[in-house]
């Protein structure tokens, strides 16, 4: 655990749900850390829970999706700990409709952060990272970064995003001391779907529906996912998948990639179906 212990972990999308678990396992393991969010509140909510941290804890006021503060944060952790060791690019958002119920804005915002803030987050740490023995970027894509579903045509472009960066980042930086993992969690139990924005033509019944069924699919916490995550890292897993829902599904859109669609419908409608 050595890795963690004398590291320093940049966690976007901190202030809730796998964010807030990852900050709290790695200050667990010894890790100092940079602390991301737009939400100031689950920023301090995040930072008052991990009671064992023995590392030096900052917390960061983000929106990724923002270049110019993402550069600036970068500038900022570099100020205030010196060096960076491991990147977590977690900050994520939801958006609910169908493709013809959104606005080409909803579309960029969601782009912004969930892509564009990847990338940005790359961009501005990877020269900290490449200063290490070793080191470490972790990009969150999705089980909707592995196959596309009805409702989540911005989303999936977004995750399907990451998941191609990554990877070909992984190549590109193969025998450097940077090590790249592309994260795919299936249901996890966050709060993504209770913040999702509804689309610009969506029904205002839309949204309690996608949470119910979006609760009835989580079936991993996001402490398991947090833990998962870390153990990837540890073990420098190029991918990793969480939860048996995100292994089955991976295993299906592999056996019959065109015509998984008909599979997944069913159990999305009756999760029972899977177990």
């Amino acid at each position: 655990m050595s890795f963690f212990s004398e590291g320093v972990a940049v966690v976007t999308g901190a202030g809730s749900g796998m964010g807030r678990c990852l900050a709290q396992k790695l200050a667990a393991a010894g890790s100092s850390l940079a602390l991301a969010d737009v939400d100031e509140r689950g920023l301090a909510e995040t930072i008052a829970q991990p009671g064992s941290a023995k590392g030096k804890i900052t917390t960061h006021i983000v929106d990724v999706a923002n270049e110019s503060r993402v550069k600036s944060f970068a500038a900022e952790v570099a100020a205030q700990h010196g060096r960076c060791t491991m990147l977590f690019n977690n900050a994520g958002v939801a958006l609910l409709g169908n493709f013809e119920e959104l606005s080409l804005d909803d579309i960029r915002w969601l782009m912004d952060i969930n892509f564009w803030g990847v990338i940005y987050g790359v961009t501005y740490f990877l020269p900290l990272l490449k200063k290490e023995k070793r080191a470490h970027i972790v990009n969150t894509s999705s089980i909707f970064g592995l196959v596309g579903a009805i409702g989540q045509t911005a989303y999936c472009a977004s995750k399907f995003a990451v998941r191609g960066f990554t990877e070909s980042l992984r190549h590109e930086l193969e025998g450097t001391n940077v090590f790249v993992t592309s994260v795919h969690p299936g249901g996890i139990k966050t709060p993504i779907a209770k913040h999702a924005r509804p689309g610009a033509r969506v029904d205002a019944n839309l949204h309690r529906d996608s949470i119910a069924r979006f609760d009835r699919v989580a079936i991993t916490s996001a402490e398991a996912a947090a833990a998962r995550i870390l153990r990837g890292v540890e073990k420098r897993e190029p991918r990793v998948l969480i939860g048996s829902d995100c292994q089955q599904v991976d295993l299906l859109q592999r056996i019959t990639p065109a015509g998984y669609w008909k599979q997944l419908a069913k159990r999305i409608q009756d999760p029972s179906a899977h177990n």
